[in-house]
């Protein structure tokens, strides 16, 4: 279906007869705020993503919301994710993901929004798997929704493929979305399916307003307008008193940025009168939630800055933005950005000059893994990025325990697989014959990334502290390429900052001051807490940082 800029006169008449959707307006101090909360955001992000992977948190959303913002970011960094994204698809034969579809269209997004086309990343059509209907939808109403955003934002032709058992056109996923909408008006994951949940047989806002997304470009369809209506009277009958959207009874700032963007992409003003209670609009809602580094909080209750809340904040107020502007919907690449191939090409994933010949990128062998008890997780985007190449792995039961501490030989392990080193034999400890890890302890043993604990001993099992996991990460980083030459003022430069500076060993100060140096451990906490045991979620995050800094993912 091809879609123009702006609805035709024909269509807008239509639209506004039978779903009564009034212009969107903001006031010029309202519209220079929004430009302020946005900036804002692009800031944080920028920060918090430095180098944007494939994924779905720390990566594809991050990348759509700063290049829809019209916020100022170096063409370099788009051309490294863009570069980093054909390694991915390269690693994985082109295969985001056996079951979720949905990744296809994250990604297709997020390459569109550069300029790129979808259909030509590393000699892959990422728009062909959303050609088989079957699997599309079998993730739910996630499937159909982000399969129609994402060939829609380029009016990429409907793909095909022989091969699959039910061809899908737009056509049957618009249908589909329609057929899944509830009594009350509204969508929700599984509702209106034979599988349904329980919890999913009410309308669900964080899903309403995707599915609004979606429909947004089908409303000269009678039918689609009329469903369109019926969820808006249900998006306003879902407000709360504050202005906000609860889902599964919690009410958060995502429920209130999809909210914001199905609003914009039907071009109503997140703050009309339908969608105000008590003075607060749902755009008010949203911002409420902006922390004063520009990130967004999960909830309004939550300790600090949420990595997916700040995500998708930034797209949700780039989408009120440019609704605000007269410009495109957050969706519509007909304006996207272009981002030119960086000359020489990016040699992504290489490594540093200098670096050990053994040590190696690992490339993905578990493509769109994730952990449903990780997901709201800061280190989630991580956690992603190194479970996809089997550094670190999940349990048997599908969680990731991010907040499980890990032992030595545990932490040994995943710093050895990061760098692709092959696991040795014999024992480099007298305390780890027999052990599971001890081929991983010895190879780290022999570059020089442990060196025990004293008397021949590598304590295996102890639970391993942030000083000791910074020094064994800072040894990896030395075998990478990188320099750690500090001497003692440069070592008190770094580290007098932090008001428990004199707690930490001294031999554990130099590498310290490495990690905080280089970003490998985050420096905006007061407290260093050198023998805090840190956590598997801790530890993804160290290693993610390790191999960015050291050009190996």
């Amino acid at each position: 279906m091809k879609r123009a800029k702006r609805i035709t006169s024909l269509l807008a008449a239509l639209l506004l007869l039978v779903c009564s959707l009034p212009a969107a307006s903001f006031g010029a101090d309202a519209e220079r705020g929004l430009q302020k909360a946005v900036d804002r955001a692009a800031s944080y992000i920028l920060k918090s993503v430095p180098s944007p992977q494939l994924g779905g948190i720390g990566g594809d959303w991050a990348v759509l919301g700063l290049a829809r913002s019209g916020y100022s970011v170096p063409e370099t960094y788009y051309q490294a994710y863009y570069a980093g994204v054909e390694k991915y698809v390269k690693d994985c034969g082109g295969v985001l993901h056996e079951k979720k579809y949905s990744e296809y269209s994250r990604v297709i997004l997020a390459v569109s929004a550069l300029g790129k086309d979808a259909r030509s990343v590393a000699g892959y059509d990422l728009t062909k798997p959303l050609a088989d209907y079957d699997q599309t939808i079998w993730q739910g109403l996630n499937g159909p929704i982000w399969a129609l955003v994402a060939l829609d934002c380029r009016d990429y032709p409907m793909p095909k493929d022989p091969g699959v058992k039910t061809q899908a056109s737009r056509q049957m996923y618009v249908d589909r979305i329609l057929a899944c909408q509830l009594p009350d008006g509204g969508w929700s994951l599984t509702g209106g399916t034979e599988s349904a949940l329980e919890g999913d047989k009410t309308a669900d806002p964080d899903v309403t307003g995707m599915a609004l997304q979606a429909l947004s470009k089908y409303v000269d369809q009678p039918k689609v307008a009329a469903a369109v209506e019926k969820a808006l009277k249900c998006v306003s009958a879902m407000q709360l008193s504050d202005g906000g959207f609860a889902t599964w009874g919690t009410e958060t700032s995502e429920s209130a940025a999809q909210i914001v963007v199905g609003l914009c992409e039907l071009g109503v003003s997140p703050e009309d009168e339908r969608f105000t209670k008590n003075g607060k609009s749902v755009l008010d809602s949203l911002l409420s939630y902006q922390t004063g580094k520009g990130g967004f909080q999960h909830t309004a209750d939550a300790s600090g800055t949420n990595q997916l809340a700040s995500e998708q904040g930034l797209y949700a107020l780039a989408a009120a933005l440019r609704l605000t502007k007269g410009q495109s919907g957050l969706y519509d690449m007909d304006d996207a950005i272009a981002v030119s191939a960086p000359a020489g090409g990016m040699n992504r994933g290489e490594g540093l000059p200098g670096k050990n010949a053994a040590v190696r990128a690992v490339p993905v062998s578990s493509p769109g893994v994730s952990f449903e008890d990780a997901a709201l997780c800061e280190q989630a985007a991580a956690i992603e990025a190194m479970a996809a190449r089997g550094i670190i792995t999940g349990y048997t039961d599908g969680t990731f325990k991010p907040d499980r501490h890990l032992t030595r030989a545990e932490f040994c392990a995943m710093v050895s697989a990061a760098l692709g080193l092959e696991p040795g034999t014999g024992n480099a400890f007298t305390d780890t014959t027999g052990h599971w890890a001890a081929g991983r302890i010895s190879t780290a043993a022999k570059y020089g990334i442990v060196a025990g604990v004293g008397g021949g001993r590598f304590a295996p099992e102890n639970t391993i502290t942030k000083q000791e996991a910074a020094t064994m990460v800072a040894a990896a980083a030395a075998l990478c390429g990188m320099q750690i030459a500090y001497d003692d003022a440069a070592i008190r430069d770094v580290l007098a900052p932090f008001s428990d500076y004199v707690n930490v060993i001294q031999w554990a100060r130099k590498y310290l001051a490495f990690c905080y140096s280089n970003g490998i451990l985050d420096d905006s906490e007061m407290e260093i807490d050198p023998l805090r045991q840190v956590t598997r979620a801790e530890v993804a995050q160290m290693l993610f940082n390790l191999l960015t800094k050291a050009n190996l993912l």
